[in-house]
Formats: C-alpha cells, structure tokens, sequence
C-alpha cells in the first residue's frame, strides 16, 4: 500500500494539535473575520419606561411515517411593559411533510411572509424542513411585531446577517425599515459566535474594563450573497464571564444605538448579561418532553395512526458499536 498520504494526515495532525493545547474549542467554524475592536464604550442604564419586546421559534421532528416526516414548529412573542411581561404563542403547529407535499406547504408560509414575492425558493429536502419552516415563522413574526410595536427595543435571537436560505436579504431588509418606521431599535443577541479577531473568537477577547459596555467590531467582510445588516459589537453587560455577539441595524445612528442597549438595560433583567425577554421567549417556545409525548398520543386519536418503535440497524448490525441514525 502507498502509505505517503495516511503519513502526512498523521504528520499534520500531529503538528497542528500542538496549537490547541491548553485552549477551549468551539464546533462549527465560519469564514468571517473582523480586523480590530475599537475603544470600550461604556453603558449606563436609563430608568425612563420602554418597551422591550422578542421573538424566537423552534422546532421538533415527532416521528416518521411510510411517506414522510411528522413535525411541530412554534413561535412566542413576549414583551415587557410597565414592569409586567406579557407573551403570545403561537402553535404547536403539527405538520405531516413528504416529497409530495413539501412544496406546497413551504410555498404557502413563503407567501405568508412576502405575498408580493415571485421569487420563491425551492423547498430544502425533508431533514432540513423542520428547521427551515420554523425560520419562516420566525421572520413572519419578527415582521408582525416590527409593525406593531412603537417606539421600542425588539430583540432577535440571532444576528441581522442575510443572503442565507433562512434569511433571505430582502425579508430581513423589509423587517429594519419597517421596525425603523415605527422608531423601533433592532437588537440581535448571539448566544454562540464563529466571528474570530486574529483567530479568537471575539466574545473570548475583552478588556479589563467594568461593564456594562460595547466594544464595537471593524473591519468585517462578507462573501456575497451574505449581506452584514446590522453594526457588530460583543456586549458585555453584567459582571461574570458572559459576553454575547450584539448586532444593531447599522441605518440607525451611534447615539441611538448606544440609547436603546441603555435602556434594555434600565427596563430589562439581564441575569447573566443576557437579556430575560429574549430569555422567556426560547423558554415559552421549546418543546418539553411531556409536550411531546402530548403531541405524539393526539396525532393517533385524531388521524389513527400508530406508534411503532422502529428497529435501529445501527444496533442490530454493528451492537455496542453502533451510534444510531440520528448521530449518524
């Protein structure tokens, strides 16, 4: 056997794990770089009352069928108003997907979300449709609560990057200018980054400077058709070890950036520097287990299906050895 290559593989391997000792690594890397942080700047909390309102989605794969998938996707939108929090749920919404179908449901949501568009994606294959059709939701309600809401803070779980198919540039554009009509500040909080500064992960690199404070991100370039709708920035809001990627809609000057993170911090709960709006609304969108089972027992009163255990052949074939199809 010519064993040139396995050698090197293993030469390599060995030559660049030398450069991980004693660090923290995180999955999933992205080619975005920024090139500098300028000067902290330091935040103070303004008391005087403003609406702090957000958005998140999920979805679950329930199960399968001869012809498909059984999915649930929801969505919350919670705000908070004169020191009470208030939410709106939307779902579960349980889908039967297959090939036949898949088109035409997620053409449907597509044109929920922008009836006046012609240009419609096609739909991803029916493993991606779960996470695709919740992002639909999400960017639907995302749009209803920029409309709706005054003069507020709206808080995106996320970043204002675009050109994915989860984010198409022009509904992300259209959801800015209409939050910006009605005198609404985006903010987007990360609560993962792969945003790197000279090859750190840029939440891990902050001063020794008291927070609450921005340090704002220069210098970014995206690979068309990725689109940076919003100015980056790691905010470190509270005292502990927690920083997050922060993106604001970059249409909306510095003082009034620096104004709407002051006052999510004089209006919000910011336990652990992330705020506790954003916070409740991944809590009232998750699936729990008992939500499942639920979800589970009704699809078999109301459609008379059964529920069969199917049997894994990862297990059969390979015992012990075997990490099943979803780990697969």
């Amino acid at each position: 056997m010519e064993t040139a290559l396995p050698q090197r593989l293993i030469q390599l391997s060995m030559n660049s794990l030398k450069n991980v000792q004693n660090q923290n690594f995180q999955l999933i890397q992205q080619n975005l770089q920024a090139t500098q942080f300028l000067q902290p700047i330091p935040l103070k909390p303004r008391k005087e009352p403003a609406i702090i309102a957000a958005v998140d989605t999920s979805s679950i794969k329930i199960g399968e069928t001869s012809t498909g998938i059984l999915i649930a996707i929801r969505g919350a939108n919670i705000w908070k108003q004169n020191r009470h929090y208030r939410y709106i749920r939307l779902g579960p919404f349980i889908l039967h997907i297959t090939e036949e179908n898949k088109k035409e449901v997620y053409n449907s949501l597509q044109n929920a979300l922008n009836p006046s568009s012609e240009n419609h994606q096609n739909p991803p294959n029916l493993q991606q449709m779960p996470t695709r059709l919740a992002s639909l939701l999400e960017r639907w309600l995302q749009k209803m609560l920029s409309k709706t809401l005054n003069n507020g803070i709206i808080l995106f779980d996320g970043s204002l990057t675009s050109g994915t198919p989860d984010t198409p540039t022009k509904t992300m554009k259209e959801i800015l200018e209409t939050a910006r009509k009605k005198e609404n500040t985006v903010l987007a909080f990360s609560k993962m980054t792969n945003l790197r500064l000279n090859g750190h992960i840029i939440t891990e690199i902050l001063p020794t400077h008291k927070p609450p404070y921005m340090l704002e991100a220069v210098g970014l370039r995206a690979k068309p058709p990725i689109v940076l709708f919003g100015d980056v920035y790691v905010a470190k809001l509270s005292n502990g070890n927690y920083a997050f990627r922060l993106d604001i809609d970059k249409e909306i000057p510095l003082p009034q950036k620096i104004e709407a993170v002051e006052k999510l911090l004089g209006n919000d709960l910011l336990a652990q520097g992330y705020p506790e709006t954003l916070r409740l609304a991944h809590i009232l969108c998750t699936f729990t287990a008992n939500e499942v089972i639920a979800m589970q027992h009704f699809i078999t009163r109301k459609c008379g299906v059964k529920i069969i255990n199917r049997p894994d052949m990862h297990r059969l074939l390979f015992g012990v050895f075997g990490k099943g199809e979803a780990n697969s």
